[in-house]
């Protein structure tokens, strides 16, 4: 099945930046080149690498295995809002899909995503993420928090449901939302030492303000299957993650300058995570599951850093004196965590 028969074209674009995960993009290039709804495009965008960039030039002359595969470098600021909007510029398809560089799609994901399109009112439809442990899960880490790894977590719709925001490893827009509401907005996403991200929430808020009555759907049968290194199921990583994520949610809020925004996490701190951490603790007591102590007890540690995130970036804008004390607690966060997070 292709565009051009009735159906809307895609572009596929996957943002790419270091060299480390070459095998991961390599895998997750093949899985678009063999899907049952075959793109009009594929762009891979480099991310200001020239080494990456040449040797993709160069593994295409060798094996031939990149025909069709456009290849460009990021024309804009470094970091993946940047990056995903070279790919916006690139793009020729009705649609843009966007694919992580350590993601592999499932046979029919664009098939799943495109399907929704049939609705005119539809700007933008996500699938689901799976992780795919480099190692097992560990067993401190409830699925209710896989949006630290960037994967769909426990408590999103189980079948196709209207949503505020998708989730960036697995996402698609018209492209004509670009033209009408601009790009990914650089100043979200990692800002020197600062890693924050929401690009793709904020995109999604700002496109349906800017066309009422129309929805953002997530299909989870959409699936994506994204790899997390072992080094992203530590404690430490996770409150560092969190802490970012507050930052972030800080930053849009600012920006979009509406607190209604928060809506979703709101009902996911009410219901979703109280049953979490009643269900870790039922699993230790009544199974003898010790990983279901330290689940819930994660649980109540990563929503307080979140919220201490979202709190000292609202008061930091506010008072420039807390700037200083921003970072401080960043860097404390994040050299406990032995590395600066970045999805």
């Amino acid at each position: 099945m292709t565009g051009g028969t009735g159906w809307p074209s895609v572009s596929v674009v996957i943002c790419c930046f270091t060299e480390a995960r070459w095998d991961l993009l390599l895998r997750g290039i093949a899985s678009v080149q063999a899907q049952t709804f075959r793109p009009e495009q594929c762009v891979v965008v480099v991310d200001h690498n020239d080494d990456l960039y040449r040797r993709l030039g160069l593994y295409h002359r060798l094996t031939g295995a990149l025909l069709g595969v456009e290849v460009v470098e990021n024309s804009g600021p470094q970091g993946l809002s940047g990056a995903r909007n070279t790919g916006v510029k690139a793009a020729t398809g009705d649609i843009v899909a966007f694919l992580d560089d350590d993601a592999e799609a499932a046979p029919d994901w664009l098939a799943r995503l495109v399907l929704l399109y049939d609705d005119p009112d539809v700007l933008a439809v996500g699938g689901r993420v799976e992780p795919v442990w480099e190692s097992d899960r560990p067993t401190h880490f409830p699925e209710e928090l896989d949006w630290i790894v960037g994967c769909t977590y426990k408590g999103l719709p189980r079948v196709a449901a209207q949503v505020r925001n998708v989730i960036g490893a697995n996402m698609s827009f018209r492209r004509d939302v670009f033209e009408r509401v601009g790009g990914f907005n650089a100043s979200l996403g990692r800002q020197g030492n600062r890693p924050l991200g929401c690009e793709e929430t904020e995109l999604c808020l700002r496109a349906s303000m800017g066309s009422p009555g129309t929805r953002v759907v997530y299909e989870p049968a959409a699936v994506v299957r994204h790899h997390v290194p072992a080094t992203r199921g530590t404690l430490r990583y996770m409150l560092a993650r969190a802490w970012s994520e507050g930052v972030s949610k800080a930053q849009v809020t600012r920006l979009l300058g509406r607190s209604e925004t928060l809506g979703p996490e709101r009902r996911y701190v009410r219901r979703v995570l109280p049953r979490a951490v009643l269900a870790g603790i039922r699993a230790c007591t009544h199974d003898g599951d010790v990983g279901g102590l330290a689940r819930a007890g994660v649980i109540v540690a990563v929503l307080a850093v979140t919220a201490v995130g979202y709190l000292q970036s609202l008061w930091e804008a506010s008072s420039p004196q807390m700037r200083v004390s921003s970072s401080v607690l960043y860097r404390l966060i994040r050299d406990t965590s032995g590395g600066r997070p970045r999805d």
